[in-house]
Formats: structure tokens, C-alpha cells, sequence
């Protein structure tokens, strides 16, 4: 049987924590999809969208997998060298400040400056319209266009440096231009890019930046969403502007460019073509800055007019991404030999099980490039009939807001009817072409027969998330995190291509299984027999000593699962993998301890300080008393300074004196040491990390994730 290893989150080169990458929402990480068009309209390139399973890291670059590489912790979000972390609880709610209310956006520092290009800059290989927010002058000797999400940490943490630059240069100097690229784990990100352009639409670029500015000083959610939007504007009114369609293609095009030029993280910025990825301090941008605009001089000496100085400099400056400082090789043809395990499970069929070939396809009734696929599957049934036998999977992304609805409608559809009613919803529901409303689901449903209240209520109360879950764990296991793919007695092909595509394989399958039965297989049993040696997916596992008296624990000492967390207060991924362990907590109530690992990274100035005081309050009241700091901590890590620690102290009714000792004094840093020392020996090297029972997880991942290894362990604990 072959097997491959799955370090359940990814490796990135050791530099400070200063972007999030991965997949945009939805731009596939996908061999032959997006980041593969010659052009951010060639839309016969695109065949699939993301998930996000896809290189998911913190980070910039994103370095590939090596067997013996540091882990670091980025997967879906993680902050780099390495750290720990641990739950947090709902009930204390209490013990932090509340955040700052949400109110209206208002005009700030981004006022001025609102000019529009005047269509010198669409001849750049960083092409810049009038669609385009922007702050400064066409004419202004320098241009940072920016690809950043709405979501990302760093992205906000940029903000504050472009603020800087332009009290520095000025609107005649410098000029800043917005591009979308909302990343596919920040599940609001694509919400409120498509909110914020609506707001461009109707108010213009001023208005756009109050309106960014407002969403990046808050957590965001979708009160955040509507409720910073400018006064006078409505929900209403941006989504009736969002239904034209302008803003969700202008959001795709930024999405297909970022693809093109080689960006695969947020945030990142070219300034005159010149690419610097990441939230890096101001001097770097400076350095960079002076360059161009020295250069701006001089080109404009030589007799180019101001408004073609953008043009000409990006020109000049950019470089392809494989032409860059360590540039990885071409990405190789896609493999569609390896045959992977790929099981049915009793997911609804199409066919016979006597069909010398069985094609199981895993795919989002909101998924475009599945709609499209949709009609090349219709194809292959009526030309190989009985030969063929389909079955779905579901896969509904994080960022299709409908699909999963969509997905129990068609699930429901099977429960009262059985396959064939699920395949008609199923024909149905692509039909929508993406209208997949509550009041649309009903009138689907109104049609095939079924009991619409039943109907509505497995959407609402999500009853058949269980197998939901199941296929989805199952394309994680198997690679297959964007939509559509297939699997064709085990060979995988991605996205929506050619029929002629699926026909090769087909064809050579349909020899292969008739060999197998002139051998004496049974036709009802040749897709097992194929799949039976297929690719699986074996978990990594690390060694690490099991915990002591010198941890921080949290749940029963005689638990079947022990779950070590490697993590730091100052981490914004580490917050959010925090909210995730008391989720995986309720999923497994009384069945998991939970082992809190300090690793305050270097670069979190407050981590240590907030490590320490942790520490003294477990010495105070034991793991409650730790516990409740870890939550208050993690409930607003903008009190991580020292005032900000003292009063939490204070709040939980610690000696605060002995607690600022702690900090002053070091008293920890020996049990500090060792837990760094015990990563390090991991190559654990960043953070939020995760072993239970000896597997490993790399950042801040679904709760599915989770779930599935805890199921395993407990397996194997039995």
C-alpha cells in the first residue's frame, strides 16, 4: 500500500511573521487553475476554485515541504518560531474590557487625493483604473499597489505604516492603489471586500478608505460588516449594488492578477512594480520609496509626462515570479496516474456496480467551475452508460456561503427519496447557477415532490453536516480541498476540463478493469479491487515528553487524549486556535486534557511578559487561576502591556505586586526554556502548535481537523 505522510499544517521560511498566506477566496492553489491564466480574463484557464486546505501559511515566502524542515506553525494561520497555546472559555466574558463599539465609518486621514487615472496606468504589468481605490495623485512620482484582505492581521498592522508613508511623501509623491485578494480562511474576508467595493461604487475612493479603515479596527464579523457602513448607506443598498455583478468581478480580476504576478500572501505590495510582500517595517518601504522616486526624476528629466511615470517604472521594475530571487521551479504536469484510496461510503451513486469504472467527483453546488463541470458529467453518463458509474461528494467551501445549504437540500432530497431524487436535486440545484437562497432551496424542492418543511429544517438545523463532514475529511486526506475534482478509479483530475480529458482515462480504465475480470475479479468488485493499493494518507507523529507538574492542564488527568499546545498570548492565530479548543472540548466532553506549552515568540515584545504572569497565577490558584488569565489574555490581546496585565491581575484577584516579581524577576523563564527546548527538539518553530497523542497540527485549523485526529487517537486508545 502506498502512503504518504500528512504534517497537518505547512513549513515556511523562518522570517518574522508578517503576512498570511494561501488560497484567495476563490482563487484555486490548483494545477491548472487561476494562478496558471495568461490574463486575469482568460476565463478558459480557470477550472477550479480553491479550498482551504490550500497552502494556508503565515509567512512571506511560502517555502516548500521538507522532510527534517522546522515545522512552523502557519497552516490556516500561525506566527513563526515556536510557541503554545491554549482554550479559552465562554463564561468569562467579565474579565477583559469589551471591544470599541461598532459605529459608522467617517472620513479620516485617507480624505484627498481622490483623483482617477486617467488610463496610463492599465498599460502597467500591475495594471491600475478607475475601479481601483486609491488615495493620492495619478501624476505622484511613486505608486504602492497593495493586495491585502480585509481579515488579515497584517494586513491591519500594515495599515499604520502606510499612514506613516503618506504623512511622509504626500498625495503629489505618493500614490496608493487597492487591490482585493481576501484569503479563503478568513471566512469574512470575501464579505467585506465585496461590502467595501460596493461602498466604492456608490461613494468613491474617500469613502472606500473610511470605510477599510473602520473594518480593520474591529474583529471582523458580519455586524462589523454592516454596521461600519458609511450613514445613508444601507445593507440594501449594497447588495443590490453587489447583484449587478461589477464588484464581484472586479473583486475575481484582482484575484486572477494577484495569481498571475505571483502573489501568494497578504499583505503584499509593489511600489513602482518593485515587490515587497508582507507587513515590514517603515524603513524598508523608505529604502524602496527614495529608489523610485529618484528614478521618477529622472525619467520625467528624460521628457516622460507625469501621468505615464507610473507605466513606464512598473515597467521597468517588475519581474516575473519566476524570474525572482529564489523563484521555485515550474510546477509539473499534473499527476493523473497515481491512484489514490478513494472510498464510497454509501455516498448517493449513479450507475451500476457492475461499471468497469467508477468516477467519484467532490464538488459545491456554488462552486462556478462545478456548475461548469456539471454539463461534461451529463456528457459522460449518456456516452458510456453503463460502463460508468458517478458518485458525489460533498465539498462545500468555507467562502461559498450557499453551498452547504445547497448540500443538505440534496441530502434531504436522498433521505425522503432515495438516490434518484438526489440526483435530481442535484441537476437542479446547478441549474441555479448559484441562486441558492432559502427561498430558493423551497422552490426547488416544491418541485422534485419532497416535504418542503423537512427540507428546511435539515438546512437550518444542519442535519446531515455528519456526512457533510465526512467527504469533506475525506478530501483533506486525499488532497483534494478545491472544487470540482475527480477521481477516476482512483486517478485524479482537477477542475473543469475538456471532455476529452476525462475520456483518456476513462477509456484506459474501462481496459484496465476488463483485464481484472479475464483474471477472474467480479465486475461488482473491480473498483475495490483497484483502489485496494491505492495512495493513503498517513499522519505524522513527533515525540515529545509527556507532560508534568510544571504544565498548566485542563481536564480529566486519566483522559484518553492528551493534547499538547505549544502556543503564545501575544499570537492572533493562536486567539483564534484557543475559540477552537473549546469547541473541540464540547465535541469530546470529559474524553481530552488539554496541556498548555509556553512558547512566546521573539518578536510578540508582550508574549513573554504575558507568559509570566500566566505562570504566577497558576502559582496562585492553581489551573483556574491560570486558566482564567489564558482566557482574559486571549479574550483582548491589545491589554498585554504591562498596565494591561496588572489589571487583569487585579480582576482575577491575584497578588498584582507578586505577579509584576514574576515578570521582573524571570521566575519562570526555566520552565519557559524547556518547553522551547522540547519544541525545538520537535522542530516545532511556530505557533499555534498542536501534538495529541503523539500526532501533529500546525496552526490554526478547522475544528473539522481537530476533530478528525482526536476521533483517531481515541480509536487507538481503546
Amino acid at each position: 500500500m502506498r502512503s504518504k505522510v500528512l504534517r497537518l499544517g505547512f513549513v515556511t521560511t523562518m522570517m518574522s511573521a508578517v503576512a498570511c498566506a494561501g488560497s484567495p477566496s476563490p482563487s484555486p492553489n490548483l494545477q491548472g487553475a487561476e494562478e496558471s491564466a495568461a490574463s486575469p480574463t482568460d476565463k478558459n484557464l480557470v477550472v477550479a476554485t480553491g479550498g482551504p486546505g490550500a497552502a494556508n501559511d503565515e509567512g512571506a515566502p511560502v517555502a516548500a515541504q521538507k522532510a527534517g524542515a522546522p515545522r512552523g506553525a502557519r497552516a490556516a494561520g500561525g506566527d513563526g518560531v515556536a510557541g503554545e497555546i491554549v482554550m479559552g472559555g465562554a463564561h468569562d466574558d467579565a474579565l477583559a474590557p469589551p471591544p470599541p463599539p461598532v459605529v459608522p465609518a467617517q472620513l479620516g486621514p485617507w480624505t484627498g487625493g481622490d483623483e482617477v487615472d486617467a488610463g496610463f496606468g492599465a498599460q502597467s504589468p500591475i495594471p491600475v483604473t478607475a475601479a481601483d481605490p486609491s488615495w493620492g495623485s495619478p501624476k505622484a512620482l511613486v505608486t504602492i499597489v497593495v493586495f491585502s484582505d480585509l481579515e488579515c492581521p497584517f494586513c491591519a498592522r500594515a495599515l499604520g505604516t502606510l499612514d506613516e508613508l503618506k504623512r511622509i511623501y504626500g498625495k503629489d509623491q505618493l500614490r496608493v492603489v487597492w487591490k482585493n485578494y481576501p484569503l479563503a480562511f478568513h471566512k469574512n474576508a470575501r464579505p467585506a471586500a465585496e461590502a467595501a467595493m460596493a461602498v466604492h461604487a456608490l461613494r468613491g475612493s474617500a469613502w472606500f478608505w473610511a470605510y477599510h479603515d473602520a473594518l480593520f479596527s474591529h474583529r471582523l464579523d458580519s455586524h462589523v460588516i454592516d454596521g461600519s457602513l458609511p450613514r445613508g448607506l444601507s445593507r440594501q443598498d449594497i447588495d443590490a449594488v453587489i447583484a449587478k455583478g461589477a464588484v464581484t468581478k472586479k473583486i475575481e480580476d484582482d484575484i486572477a492578477l494577484a495569481n498571475l504576478i505571483g502573489v501568494r500572501g497578504t499583505p503584499a505590495f509593489f511600489i513602482n512594480g518593485v515587490l515587497l510582500s508582507g507587513a515590514q517595517p517603515v524603513e524598508k518601504f523608505r529604502a524602496i520609496i527614495d529608489e523610485q522616486v529618484a528614478a521618477a526624476r529622472k525619467t520625467l528629466a528624460a521628457g516622460t509626462s507625469p501621468a505615464r511615470v507610473y507605466a513606464v517604472l512598473s515597467a521597468q521594475n517588475y519581474q516575473k515570479p519566476a524570474d525572482r530571487p529564489g523563484a521555485s521551479p515550474s510546477r509539473p504536469a499534473e499527476d493523473t496516474t497515481t491512484v489514490w484510496k478513494v472510498p464510497i461510503d454509501g455516498s448517493p451513486v449513479r450507475g451500476k456496480t457492475t461499471a468497469p469504472v467508477t468516477m467519484v467527483m467532490f464538488s459545491d453546488f456554488q462552486c462556478p467551475f462545478c456548475v461548469r463541470a456539471s454539463g461534461t458529467v451529463d456528457a459522460l453518463a449518456r456516452e458510456y452508460g453503463d460502463k460508468l458509474r458517478i458518485v458525489y461528494k460533498s465539498n462545500p467551501l468555507a467562502f461559498h456561503t450557499r453551498a452547504e445549504a445547497a448540500a443538505h437540500l440534496a441530502l434531504e432530497a436522498r433521505t425522503q427519496k432515495g438516490d434518484a431524487a438526489f440526483w435530481k436535486a442535484h441537476d437542479m440545484l446547478y441549474a441555479a447557477n448559484g441562486k441558492l437562497e432559502d427561498a430558493d432551496l423551497e422552490a426547488i424542492a416544491t418541485t422534485l415532490g419532497l416535504d418542503v418543511k423537512k427540507v428546511m429544517d435539515a438546512v437550518r438545523s444542519r442535519k446531515h453536516v455528519a456526512l457533510i463532514e465526512r467527504d469533506q475529511n475525506l478530501a483533506e486526506d486525499i488532497e483534494a480541498t478545491g472544487t470540482p475534482q475527480f477521481f477516476i478509479n482512483g486517478r485524479r483530475i482537477v477542475g473543469a476540463q475538456q471532455p476529452e480529458k476525462f475520456k483518456e482515462i476513462i477509456d484506459d480504465e474501462i481496459k484496465h478493469a476488463e483485464g481484472l475480470i479475464k483474471k477472474g475479479t467480479s465486475a461488482a468488485k473491480v473498483y475495490d479491487a483497484i483502489i485496494k493499493g491505492g495512495k493513503v494518507i498517513v499522519y505524522e507523529k513527533v515525540t515529545i515528553p509527556a507532560p508534568s507538574r510544571d504544565q498548566p492542564t485542563r481536564g480529566p488527568a486519566n483522559a484518553k487524549v492528551t493534547v499538547q499546545i505549544f502556543s503564545d498570548f501575544e499570537c492572533p492565530f493562536c486567539k483564534r486556535a484557543a475559540e477552537t479548543m473549546v469547541d473541540l472540548e464540547a465535541a469530546f466532553p470529559g474524553k481530552i486534557r488539554f496541556v498548555w506549552r509556553n512558547m512566546p515568540l521573539p518578536f510578540h515584545s508582550n508574549a513573554m511578559p504575558a507568559a509570566l504572569a500566566a505562570m504566577e497565577a497558576w502559582k496562585q490558584k492553581g489551573a483556574e487561576g491560570f486558566w482564567q488569565m489564558h482566557d482574559a489574555f486571549f479574550k483582548d490581546q491589545s491589554q498585554l502591556d504591562r498596565a494591561g496585565i496588572e489589571k487583569t491581575a487585579a480582576s482575577l484577584g491575584l497578588d498584582v505586586q507578586k505577579v509584576g516579581a514574576a515578570i521582573d524577576g524571570q521566575t519562570y523563564k526555566d520552565l519557559i526554556a524547556t518547553d522551547k527546548k522540547i519544541a525545538e527538539a520537535a522542530k516545532i518553530s511556530g505557533t499555534p502548535a498542536f501534538v495529541i497523542n503523539g500526532y501533529y497540527i500546525s496552526g490554526a485549523q478547522p475544528l473539522s481537523k481537530f476533530k478528525k485526529v482526536v476521533s483517531r487517537a481515541l480509536s487507538e486508545a481503546k
